[in-house]
C-alpha cells in the first residue's frame, strides 16, 4: 500500500472510530425521571422521556402539527362517533402484535382512579374493537378537539400488562409503586435497557419499530444532575453531551466555550401561583376560624404585590414573558385583549386591610426546586415582595418527586399556596379550563390540576360548550368570557412564559420545540 494510501486508510479508520464512539448520546436533566408508567404523572419531562418509547394514536411533527401515529388515519363517521384505523404490523418491543383491542385496554386504563391522565378521553365514551386493526369511539356529545392531545397517551400492551400485574396505573401518589412501575413495553423508537430512578436510565434503540429512524444513535444514557452548577460544568468538561436547563445566568458562559452552545426560544409552559380556597382554615396560616384566600380581594392583593418585571430581569435575566392569562399568548389569539393586574404595593396592602388584614397575615408555600427555570429562585422572590405588605411566606421548596406527592396526596391535595407550571396537551384553552380551573371535590374529582380548589359553576358551564363548540368564533368569544371570569376573581396569579434553555456540544444535533420534550429520535452525535 502507498505512502498516500495508508494515510487515506488510517483517517477513515479514524473517523469510522469517533463515528462510531459518538453514538451514545449522554443527557443530564435537572429532575429525576422515577416509575415508568406513562399514565402516573401528567408532566411534560417525564411524558417526553416516555414518548421515545411508548407512542400514541396521533403524533405531533417538528412543528407540533398532528400527524398521523399508531392510528394511521381517522374519521367521524357522525357527529358523536369516530373511527381509527390502525396501523397494521407494528409490534411492541416484546413482539406482542398491535391491535385494536391494546387501543381499548388503554382507554379502559387511562380512566382508572389512579390515572393522573384521564382528561385524556372523554370519561363517558365508549371504546369498541370493530376488528384488530379498527377502533370505534362513541361520545355522548360532540367534541371536535378529541385527538388533540393523543400524542402524550401512550398505547400499552395488553397482554403485557396483565402478565406483569400492571393492569391500573401506578398513582404518582404511590410510596409503593411495585416491580411494574420499572418495566416498559412500548411500540416506539427505543426501548428502556435500565432503569435505576435518581440515578439513570440507559436507552436502546428498538430494532424491530414500525418507523424508519432518523437518528445515529446506539444509545442514551440519561442521568440526573440536580445542581445548575454541576449541570453546566458536565456540559463544558465533555461528560454530557445535551442538559436541559441551562440556568440563564450561564448561558453567555456555554456559547463563549467553542465546543459548547446554549439552545433558546420560547416555551408553551406558563407558569403561575395558585391559592387554597377550598378548606375553611389555612393549615399553614396564624389566622384562624378562616381562610383568607377565600376572599378574591385578598387574592388580588397577592396579585399586585408581586413585580413581575423585576422577576423578569433578576431572577430570569430577561428569557420570560409575563402573561395575562393561564395560556401561552401564541395559542389563544384572544389573549392580546387581556392586561395583568398592575404591581402597585400599596394598592395591595389597601386591599388586604379593606378584607380585614391590615397587619397582613402568615402562610406557607410548596414550590419545586429541579422542575421549572429558576423555579425556587422565583418562590424566593415571591416570598420577598409578599412580605412587603405584610404577608410572611414560609417557603418549602423541594424536588419534584416529594413536591408532587404533597401536592397530589391522597385523600385531598395538601398545598396552600403554590408554584405549578403547565403546558396544555390539547394546546387548546379548553385544557387549562379545565384542567386548572375545573370544580374539584375533597378528594380531586373534577379538575386534576387545579391543586387549590378554586370553583366557579358559571366558568366550567362555559367549559362544557366550548368542548363542544365548533364554530371558532363561537368557541373564543365563550373562552374570552371565561378568561374574563377568572381574570376578575383573580382565581390564580398568572407570571410568565419561561423560554427553553437547553445546552449541548456543538457536535450534537436535536429538535427543540416549544413544548419543551426532548425527543432522541430526532437526535444526532456527529
Amino acid at each position: 500500500m502507498s505512502g498516500r494510501k495508508a494515510l487515506l486508510a488510517a483517517t477513515a479508520s479514524l473517523l469510522l472510530g469517533t463515528a462510531a464512539q459518538a453514538e451514545t448520546l449522554r443527557f443530564a436533566f435537572q429532575g429525576t425521571l422515577n416509575a415508568l408508567d406513562p399514565y402516573t404523572l401528567n408532566e411534560t419531562f417525564s411524558l417526553g422521556m416516555f414518548g421515545n418509547v411508548y407512542e400514541g394514536l396521533t403524533k405531533r411533527d417538528k412543528d407540533l402539527q398532528i400527524i398521523p401515529g399508531l392510528a394511521e388515519s381517522w374519521e367521524l363517521v357522525d357527529p358523536l362517533t369516530w373511527r381509527f384505523n390502525l396501523r397494521k404490523g407494528v409490534k411492541f418491543s416484546n413482539g406482542n402484535d398491535f391491535t385494536a383491542a391494546d387501543v381499548v385496554f388503554s382507554a379502559e386504563r387511562v380512566r382508572d382512579a389512579s390515572s393522573d391522565l384521564k382528561t385524556r378521553i372523554p370519561a363517558d365514551s365508549v371504546w369498541t374493537a370493530i376488528d384488530d386493526h379498527t377502533v370505534e369511539v362513541k361520545l355522548t356529545s360532540p367534541n371536535p378537539i378529541l385527538h388533540y392531545e393523543w400524542d402524550t397517551w401512550y398505547m400499552m400492551d395488553k397482554e403485557w400488562a396483565e402478565a406483569e400485574g400492571a393492569t391500573k396505573p401506578i398513582s404518582a401518589k404511590d410510596t409503593n409503586p411495585g416491580p411494574a412501575a420499572f418495566k416498559t413495553n412500548g411500540t416506539g423508537p427505543f426501548t428502556i435497557e435500565s432503569h435505576e430512578p435518581g440515578v439513570k436510565t440507559v436507552f436502546k434503540p428498538n430494532a424491530g419499530w414500525w418507523g424508519t429512524p432518523e437518528h445515529n444513535l446506539t444509545e442514551v444514557v440519561f442521568t440526573p444532575i440536580a445542581a445548575d452548577g454541576t449541570r453546566v460544568a458536565a456540559l463544558l468538561a465533555g461528560d454530557v453531551d445535551l442538559i436541559d436547563p441551562v440556568p440563564v445566568q450561564d448561558i453567555p458562559r456555554v456559547n463563549a466555550d467553542p465546543n459548547t452552545e446554549a439552545m433558546t426560544g420560547p416555551e408553551l409552559r406558563v407558569i403561575h401561583l395558585g391559592f387554597n380556597q377550598m378548606d375553611d382554615e389555612l393549615a399553614s396560616s396564624d389566622v384562624k376560624g378562616k381562610n383568607p384566600f377565600k376572599d378574591p380581594n385578598v387574592r388580588k392583593a397577592l396579585y399586585q404585590a408581586i413585580d413581575i418585571e423585576a422577576i423578569k430581569e433578576r431572577v430570569m435575566r430577561g428569557l420570560s414573558t409575563p402573561v395575562p392569562l393561564l395560556i401561552a399568548n401564541e395559542q389563544f389569539s384572544g389573549s392580546k385583549n387581556f392586561t395583568r393586574w398592575p404591581y402597585d404595593p400599596e394598592a395591595a396592602k389597601k386591599l388586604l386591610a379593606d378584607a380585614g388584614y391590615p397587619d397582613g397575615f402568615t402562610v406557607g408555600m410548596d414550590c419545586p426546586n429541579d422542575r421549572y427555570v429558576n423555579d425556587e429562585a422565583i418562590c424566593q422572590a415571591t416570598v420577598s415582595m409578599l412580605a412587603r405588605i405584610g404577608v410572611k411566606v414560609n417557603l418549602n421548596a423541594q424536588p419534584k418527586a416529594q413536591y408532587f406527592a404533597k401536592v397530589l396526596a391522597p385523600g385531598g391535595y395538601d398545598t396552600d399556596f403554590y408554584l405549578l407550571g403547565w403546558t396544555p396537551g390539547s394546546f387548546d384553552s379548553w385544557n387549562v379550563l379545565v384542567n386548572l380551573a375545573g370544580c374539584r371535590d375533597e378528594t380531586g374529582k373534577g379538575g386534576p390540576f387545579n391543586l387549590g380548589g378554586y370553583c366557579n359553576k358559571d366558568m366550567d358551564a362555559l367549559a362544557a360548550k366550548i368542548v363542544v363548540e365548533t364554530d371558532t368564533a363561537k368557541r373564543d368569544a365563550m373562552i374570552t368570557e371565561a378568561y374574563t371570569i377568572m381574570t376578575q376573581e383573580t382565581s390564580h396569579i398568572p407570571l410568565h412564559q419561561q423560554s427553553l434553555a437547553w445546552g449541548k456540544r456543538k457536535n450534537v444535533e436535536i429538535v427543540q420545540r416549544p413544548d419543551n420534550q426532548v425527543l432522541f429520535y430526532w437526535a444526532k452525535v456527529n
